[in-house]
């Protein structure tokens, strides 16, 4: 009962007030006429108190979002089912399923009665501008009066979570990336180009061609030692994501960090679905190894990252040079997404390369200021092949190599 009164809405509570003010002056004034007016306007509220409060409704509820994982822009379906499961018929229920502000605020209804074992079905949808891991629910239902003078609130614990990950922008084979490929020809071009004394040659083992036997560090060993780069393997790559607050600049989802979010995704799903092995890491440090499932993980974990208080990029790199250097051959693929980093962090990057490893690195400069473009000069002299993008939109026509000869992307 205690409940219920406090459940009174303004209204019962106004109905209370004018019958009590009713009573009191029919007293006063000892008019009996007004004394029942004032017991009917006060009685009205606490009945219809007493009726919601002896409710013995038993109600469930289940809620399903399609889909459960989904890009910014998109809308979800969120399928909401009350099922009365008790014997009695229930009156008035205003339902409410809590829903964050970013996703398009509360879902109210208005559900008139619901018989016994019966069931209705409510559905509204969803969607966000900005990334992230949202919980829709718990489910509220608040049982009132015919009068509307009495609200009861009881509510579920039941609760969904809907991830909102960064745009993806579909990227088709890039000339950037071509020399390396793991294998085949490509990889003895590679090995070519970096001279035969690269080549990290292994043990003979029973079946193998003996036209592979390289016969230098046979001599040198005493024993046959055969070549390495003929060996059909899976490709093996790292994908680094500066997250560091100084260097991005705006706010919201046209900063540079939502952008580099976003390319980050982009190439990150390009690349697991052409077969490499990657790895994620971040200024932080590693974040995801390499395993079957990098692609939807990778999504996960980029739909909640922001930014760091990393003033330097030393942890991320003794990550990034380990995770680099995993590969059975020592070799790699390291794509770079950065904001727009200083002179100092370009060179740090350079001393991530070695002979037999492609480094490209994508820089997105909102700003389009001079440090980025000497911050790109700085990892081109150093070996690396460099994008220089204004927005996540641009990676497309800039990832194929489309508008310029060189590999710098000069958007002016």
């Amino acid at each position: 009962m205690r409940r219920a009164f406090a459940g009174l809405t303004t209204r019962g509570r106004s109905f209370a007030a004018a019958g009590m003010t009713a009573i009191v002056c029919a007293f006063i004034l000892g008019e009996r006429d007004l004394l029942r007016a004032g017991v009917l306007v006060l009685v009205l509220p606490l009945l219809s108190t007493l009726l919601v409060a002896r409710t013995r409704y038993r109600l469930a509820c289940a809620r399903r979002i399609r889909p459960a994982r989904l890009p910014v822009g998109h809308e979800a379906h969120v399928d909401v089912r009350l099922e009365n499961v008790s014997r009695l018929p229930t009156g008035l229920l205003l339902v409410e399923d809590r829903v964050p502000y970013t996703l398009g605020g509360r879902a109210r209804y208005v559900v008139d009665r619901i018989e016994p074992q019966g069931a209705r079905e409510l559905s509204y949808r969803v969607r966000s501008d900005l990334r992230g891991r949202y919980r829709v629910g718990p489910l509220t239902v608040r049982l009132a009066d015919p009068f509307g003078l009495v609200e009861l609130a009881r509510s579920f614990s039941l609760a969904d979570t809907l991830t909102i990950t960064p745009a993806v922008f579909p990227l088709q084979d890039s000339p950037l990336i071509g020399a390396w490929n793991g294998g085949g020809d490509g990889r003895t071009a590679l090995l070519a180009a970096a001279g035969e004394d690269d080549v990290a040659p292994r043990e003979y083992r029973h079946g193998d061609d003996l036209r592979r036997v390289h016969w230098r560090s046979t001599a040198r060993y005493g024993e046959l030692m055969m070549r390495r780069e003929e060996q059909h393997r899976q490709n093996g790559g790292v994908l680094f994501l500066d997250t560091r607050r100084g260097a991005h600049y705006g706010e919201g989802a046209e900063s540079s960090f939502e952008h580099a979010v976003s390319v980050a995704a982009s190439v990150g799903v390009h690349l697991a679905r052409t077969g490499t092995s990657l790895r994620f890491v971040t200024d932080s440090g590693q974040r995801l190894p390499a395993s079957q499932s990098f692609e939807p993980a990778l999504l996960d974990t980029l739909a909640t990252v922001r930014t760091s208080r990393e003033t330097g990029l030393t942890r991320g790199l003794a990550a990034l040079r380990g995770a680099a250097g995993s590969g059975r051959d020592g070799d790699g693929l390291v794509v770079a997404v950065l904001g727009e980093p200083t002179a100092a962090d370009a060179r740090a990057l350079v001393t991530v390369r070695h002979a037999t490893t492609t480094c490209v690195a994508i820089l997105v400069d909102v700003t389009g200021g001079i440090g980025a473009r000497a911050s790109a000069e700085v990892l081109r002299q150093g070996g690396w092949r460099v994008l220089l993008i204004g927005s996540a939109g641009e990676l497309t026509g800039a990832w194929a190599g489309r508008g310029t000869e060189d590999p710098v992307l000069d958007r002016g």
